[in-house]
């Protein structure tokens, strides 16, 4: 049996605002919008696709998830990204110093809805 991700849901108080912003950073697009979700992705076949489901609730602690992103030049992408609705965020290490800070430094920021992203530098491996 195979099996690949398909795609990643995301909680929202309004997720048109989110699905906005994940669809327009990579230049993709709103693929659905009702009021029981917000699909955004490349294309309706192209996986995995984001899809943001309304919740009533806020987020109470730290993210559990978010997603990086790895462009061709680190410094142009975090100077587009103000410009669709995200915001800076520190990403500083463990304050105990326990592990190395990634090369190059991520650059931290927020999506519209509050939870936070990193932009990472280009052809940066899974591990390390």
């Amino acid at each position: 049996m195979s099996l690949r991700l398909h795609r990643v849901a995301v909680d929202a108080l309004d997720p048109a605002a989110p699905a906005r912003f994940r669809a327009a950073a990579p230049g993709h697009r709103i693929l659905l919008e009702s009021a029981d979700e917000v699909v955004a992705g490349a294309d309706e076949h192209a996986c995995p696709g984001l899809v943001f489901v309304p919740v009533p609730e806020r987020r109470t602690g730290k993210n559990r998830r978010h997603l990086d992103r790895v462009p061709d030049d680190r410094e142009a992408e975090a100077a587009r990204l103000p410009a669709l609705g995200a915001t800076p965020a520190d990403v500083a290490g463990p304050a105990d110093g326990a592990r190395p800070p990634p090369r190059p430094r991520p650059v931290g920021a927020r999506r519209p809805g509050g939870n936070g992203f990193c932009v990472l530098g280009p052809k940066r491996p899974l591990i390390g």
